[in-house]
């Protein structure tokens, strides 16, 4: 972590989902929160629920497909901060259909953020997580990436590949990342009550695509059940742990359980 009182986080898809709550969970910790999102109404919901941290927590528009639009975000970052001791890429979205069926433009959508913004934003942050890593502190990032990654299902194919692709960056990158003291690993969550999720489902008569649903523990994860492990990768406890994809899924992609 950086000399600072104030440890500093940057949080991709920070207005929705797990991003807002890994958001919650920071300032609750008392961090300054940078929050990127390209959703600006529901930023300022975000800066609304937070009000009681304003001076902490700095909402963001950014859309993380675009480099132009990352390299203005950092920019601005990089006029109020030296470092940057976390990077959260929790940015995603979904797009159903077959493969063959889908039109282009949502294929390349759903690399364009889930993949390509989560590598654009790593770069973007290098510097400042290099500013903020010690050897007895180190700087993180944490890809948010997805159970799908290790069990894909038919309907979600491209998201699916988008997220297998975020799971090699992360153990690519924590193995060129070694010698800089920033630990880079990812967390890969089943189904999540959120936004997105709850979508799915809504869309699910239309779309013919159903989300995996109640994991063998009964339910299905909070957006808490992912941030709190995020919250581990970000702690002392893992400071051995780098280019880990741990699933969040109850057991999910454990075992195949007939119906």
């Amino acid at each position: 972590m950086n000399h600072a009182t104030v440890h500093d986080a940057v949080i991709t898809g920070a207005a929705s989902g797990i991003g807002l709550d890994c958001c919650g969970d920071l300032l609750e910790r008392g961090w300054r929160v940078f929050a990127l999102d390209r959703a600006s109404g529901e930023l300022a919901g975000a800066r609304e629920r937070f009000r009681e941290a304003a001076d902490r927590f700095v909402p963001i528009e950014c859309d993380v497909s675009d480099a132009s639009s990352v390299a203005t975000a950092f920019e601005r970052i990089g006029a109020m901060t030296s470092s940057v001791d976390a990077l959260i890429c929790s940015a995603g979205i979904f797009r159903t259909g077959s493969l063959l069926a889908m039109a282009e433009s949502d294929f390349d959508a759903v690399f364009a953020v889930n993949t390509r913004g989560a590598w654009l934003t790593a770069r973007a942050a290098l510097p400042l997580l290099e500013q903020a890593a010690r050897p007895d502190a180190p700087a993180r990032i944490v890809f948010v990436a997805s159970a799908a990654a290790l069990r894909p299902k038919a309907g979600g194919g491209a998201y699916a590949a988008s997220k297998v692709a975020l799971t090699y960056i992360a153990r690519v990158l924590a193995v060129e990342l070694a010698d800089t003291g920033i630990l880079v690993n990812a967390v890969a969550p089943a189904t999540v009550d959120t936004p997105m999720t709850r979508k799915l489902s809504a869309d699910a008569a239309h779309s013919g695509y159903t989300v995996s649903g109640v994991s063998p523990l009964g339910r299905v994860a909070q957006p808490a059940d992912v941030t709190s492990v995020i919250g581990f990768l970000r702690s002392p406890g893992a400071n051995y742990r780098a280019g880990a994809v741990l699933p969040i899924d109850g057991g999910t992609t454990a075992a195949f359980q007939p119906k």
